[in-house]
């Protein structure tokens, strides 16, 4: 050991010896410090949901139809949505087509990203209900209510259509 000790005490510092021992000790530095394993995949992505325009007039007994379809900003292939409803005035039932009646305030995963739900009116009643689609991981849920009147009620317009409804609205810039 104390050979090595003389040998490398015996050398001569030169310049280019120098700054080669400089390079060489920032090279390993960058290399050992550069390197990372973490791997930044992306899996939740923000979306938005059409509606396609629906009547807002219904009778008892009488379904309307919502066509609904997910767009996501991103595509992960192992995101899941959910669909659960709240309906706070008249009485009715809602389901997709295809699939279950949902129950109130129950979670029901979505197969697809579109899908139809069908309500049907129990009651000649004004109808609300609250629409919200969630995915696996817990981003901002998109809501909607829902408004249907009597077609016994107030003014008789012939069953106005509304929307396309699509959220969130982004201003147009001319």
């Amino acid at each position: 050991m104390t050979t090595i000790l003389n040998k490398i005490g015996a050398m001569r510092l030169t310049p280019a010896r120098f700054s080669g021992f400089w390079i060489a000790l920032f090279t390993i530095v960058i290399a050992l410090t550069s390197c990372s394993d973490d791997l930044d995949v992306q899996q939740s992505y923000p979306f938005t949901v059409e509606v396609m325009p629906y009547a807002d007039k219904i009778t008892a007994g009488q379904t309307v139809e919502l066509r609904f379809e997910i767009k996501p900003e991103g595509n992960y292939a192992n995101t899941l949505y959910t669909i659960r409803y709240f309906q706070y005035d008249g009485e009715g039932t809602l389901k997709l087509v295809d699939g279950p009646v949902l129950v109130n305030n129950d979670r029901v995963l979505l197969e697809s990203k579109t899908f139809r739900l069908n309500y049907t009116a129990k009651s000649s009643d004004a109808h609300k209900f609250l629409v919200v689609i969630q995915d696996n991981f817990n981003s901002t849920p998109w809501e909607q209510t829902f408004e249907f009147n009597g077609k016994d009620s107030g003014d008789d317009d012939g069953g106005l259509v509304v929307g396309p409804i699509v959220t969130p609205v982004n201003p147009v810039i001319r």
